[in-house]
């Protein structure tokens, strides 16, 4: 919301300054993005006059000008065609920046002729896109004069970035509103800024007949006032309207197009215009049909459909209601009769409509905030007034459809909550004043009537807000909260505290942690087992899907710093997966590229393989608390990740066969693909929502007891089928003789020479613990027996 700080003082009655303004702006809570001042870029240019215009002996084009500045004359090459003698324009002297340029201007010789500075034209001090000739000023301008002060250019621009629930301060007015409870001055009367009558609807008697309009959508549309003007003139806007618009970026394209975009910056009131003769009957607001488009004025065609509500005459849409006009019902130069439409829609349905139609406007963002439903009469009046002022013509009584919604409240206020709920004790009397300042009526009850412009207000924390806001939140005292004496006790949760350990260990073990969006596309959500919820609002639609997996995003990020030059990608991150039942807590990690570079030693770079994958995922599951040593290995199908996995080259964790604690392996060439990424990635996928949380029991570990005794290690190797799994011989292995036996792992695996097809040679290393004396061969023998028929039940047996 821009605005300068003249046109502020338009409705505001104060001495203040641009910076005590701003530092008010700030503190009622008013953010301010920026202040600007055109008038200092311009600072180093004056009013100058042309003493003498001569033909440059070397250019036909180019003339040798005189000019005064007010410091004797100076001479200056100019290639303007309307560069004459006694026009009196704007010159820049040496030294000076050009600010549409950036150029700083200094003498040089042009065509062997020297130049001291230059005449400017509007577009290159940025004010207009005016460039075939140099600015002319009026004869009777000072010479010598700073052009800014002359132009009053130094009017500093105020750039407020209006909350969504501040849509009163959508309008010049509102902020002045504000300004004035914060005690800056005094708002001035609408009628008294816009020098006319105050606003009566009997005013409309001895008037033609209002035109003809009807809502047949009273849900999109519950009020829709109307006037027509006949016998206007199209032209430009006055010179101050002009002004006022170019301030603050925008163009004037007419005076009745300008005017509507005035009172919507001034007022906070959007309007709408249309070309009477290019109408056909009334006009309707009413739902749009299926099969029906529009123009836009911004010449794009929209189509519609039966949720967005329109304004439409007898055979066509000619508005998409309360955001864009169409261009066939605009004005233009010849336009003789209009219809000013001022209406009330509804914010929700101006939301959804602008969503769906991928379509903003200064419009839409006053109407989906919600603008003043009560200020339907004086806006159109004052609308209808400035057309009269500036383009003739004669109005008609004014039209009214349907009703607006009466939006006030009345709250039960005590003063007393200032203090217990703000934090800052205020009079009641001065609490009463700021509340009238800002438009709330207060009966001697304390009975607050809202103003019909703050649809925000709803119950007495909104009202200890306005108070403690314009009483300033600086002067809130900073008071410490009561605390207990000692230490206080640890308040993180076992799945807090589970969260942190996880994480302390992934980027211990070189993993980088991201942040991911929780939303994808359809199609990401889509190759991991596709996504339970969508989104009915979406911040577009390669964010609709909330994810049933951290993968997704984790992936996207891989494939931009693969794209980037990054040779290694190690990325995990924790979050929440979003399922039909709940919301899951998971870790998910990604690994690219090379594990190891290439080296002397080494030799080839190495990618990472399912392995890499895997002992990840056993590490941070030990971290977690799980008993890895204890977990089976089964196949990664039927998690719930649709075919994101590579079949044969990734598995499961299992704590049990139905208690998944972990995916890991690597993932699909054709998911790669959806991804744009080449080559071999694993991945990993940790459900910690599937362990329980261990409860603290001390700060201190148990003490550890080392063995008093040597452990002993016997080795076996199995003839196995080729289908077995070695992790089920390793398992059986372990669970031959529980109490003697600590460890067995598998340590080489051979097919060949040897070993019939359809069988392969698996060779594990078992560790048996002695407790209270050393093992004797026969009692290492029965433990090998046991091992032995622990294997041969998979149907293994012993290689010779």
């Amino acid at each position: 919301m821009k605005f300068t700080l003249s046109w502020l003082k338009e409705h505001l009655d104060t001495k203040a300054g641009p910076d005590t303004i701003v530092d008010a702006l700030t503190r009622i809570g008013l953010e301010v993005d920026g202040v600007d001042n055109p008038g200092d870029r311009l600072a180093a240019f004056r009013v100058a006059r042309v003493l003498s215009a001569e033909r440059h002996p070397q250019a036909d084009k180019l003339q040798v000008l005189v000019v005064d500045a007010g410091d004797g004359p100076l001479q200056v090459v100019c290639g303007a065609p309307n560069a004459r003698a006694g026009l009196v324009g704007v010159f820049g002297a040496p030294g000076a920046t050009v600010p549409a340029s950036g150029m700083v201007l200094k003498v040089a010789a042009i065509r062997g002729v020297e130049s001291n500075g230059m005449m400017c034209s509007a577009r290159e001090l940025e004010l207009g896109d005016e460039h075939d000739g140099i600015i002319e000023l009026p004869a009777d301008a000072p010479v010598g004069r700073g052009f800014a002060d002359y132009a009053g250019l130094n009017d500093p621009v105020i750039d407020v970035s209006v909350t969504p629930n501040r849509q009163d301060c959508m309008g010049v007015r509102g902020i002045a509103r504000d300004l004035a409870a914060a005690g800056l001055g005094t708002l001035r009367p609408l009628a008294e800024v816009y020098r006319m009558a105050p606003h009566s609807p009997a005013s409309s008697s001895g008037l033609p007949a209002g035109p003809d309009i009807a809502i047949h959508d009273p849900d999109g549309c519950p009020a829709f006032y109307a006037q027509t003007v006949a016998g206007v003139r199209n032209g430009a806007s006055p010179a101050w309207m002009q002004a006022k618009l170019k301030a603050i970026g925008q163009k004037p394209i007419s005076a009745l197009v300008d005017i509507t975009n005035f009172v919507m910056v001034d007022l906070g009131r959007p309007l709408h215009v249309y070309d009477r003769a290019k109408l056909a009957g009334g006009l309707i607001a009413r739902k749009a049909q299926a099969g029906e488009s529009v123009v836009a004025l911004n010449g794009k065609t929209y189509a519609l459909d039966a949720m967005m509500t329109v304004i439409a005459d007898d055979e066509k849409v000619h508005d998409i209601g309360g955001i864009m006009g169409g261009q066939e019902t605009g004005v233009c130069e010849t336009t003789t009769d209009v219809l000013i439409e001022c209406a009330f829609f509804d914010p929700q349905s101006i939301a959804r409509t602008g969503q769906k139609l991928l379509l903003t406007s200064d419009a839409r963002t006053r109407f989906e905030r919600g603008v003043d439903p009560a200020f339907l009469d004086e806006g159109l009046a004052i609308a209808t007034w400035l057309v009269t002022e500036h383009c003739g013509g004669t109005p008609s009584a004014v039209t009214r459809a349907g009703t607006p919604p009466d939006v006030t409240r009345t709250i039960a206020y005590d003063p007393a909550r200032a203090a217990t709920l703000g934090g800052l004790a205020v009079a009641p009397e001065r609490q009463r004043d700021i509340l009238e300042r800002l438009g709330f009526l207060v009966s001697d009850t304390w009975q607050v009537t809202t103003p019909s412009w703050r649809r925000d207000v709803e119950g007495v924390a909104d009202l200890v807000e306005e108070v403690i806001r314009i009483e300033g939140i600086d002067n809130v005292p900073s008071t410490p909260l009561p605390r207990p004496p000692g230490v206080a006790l640890p308040t993180a949760t076992p799945a807090q505290r589970l969260e942190r350990r996880v994480r302390r260990a992934a980027a211990a073990r070189g993993l980088n942690e991201a942040v991911t969006w929780s939303f994808l596309s359809e199609t990401q959500a889509a190759a991991f087992g596709g996504g339970a919820w969508a989104l009915a609002n979406p911040i577009s639609e390669e964010l609709k899907v909330m994810r049933p997996s951290l993968l997704p995003g984790l992936l996207a990020a891989t494939e931009r710093n693969v794209k980037r030059g990054a040779t290694s990608v190690r990325l995990f991150e924790i979050g929440r997966r979003y399922l039909a039942d709940a919301e899951r807590l998971t870790l998910g990690a990604v690994l690219a590229g090379e594990r190891r570079a290439r080296g002397w030693q080494s030799g080839k770079a190495q990618a990472f393989d399912a392995f890499d994958a895997k002992a990840e995922a056993l590490a941070l599951l030990a971290e977690a608390g799980a008993p890895a040593d204890n977990l089976q290995v089964l196949g990664a199908d039927a998690i719930g990740a649709g075919d994101a996995w590579h079949p044969g080259q990734s598995g499961t964790l299992r704590l049990g066969p139905k208690t998944v604690l972990a995916a890991f392996g690597m993932v699909h060439p054709l998911t790669l693909k959806a991804f744009d990424l080449a080559g071999p990635v694993a991945a990993i996928e940790l459900y910690l929502d599937a362990l329980a949380p261990k409860r603290a029991t001390g700060l201190m570990r148990a003490a550890y007891t080392p063995p008093a005794l040597q452990a002993v290690t016997r080795d076996f190797a199995f003839l196995v089928p080729e289908t077995l799994a070695a992790d089920q011989l390793v398992r059986a292995a372990k669970s031959a003789d529980k109490a003697v036996i600590t460890a067995a792992r598998l340590f080489d695996v051979f097919t060949g020479a040897g070993v019939e097809p359809g069988a392969k040679s698996l060779a594990i290393e078992v560790t048996l613990q002695p407790a209270d004396k050393s093992f004797t061969d026969e009692e290492l023998k029965a433990v090998a027996d046991k091992i032995v028929a622990a294997a041969t039940r998979l149907g293994a047996s012993l290689r010779g």
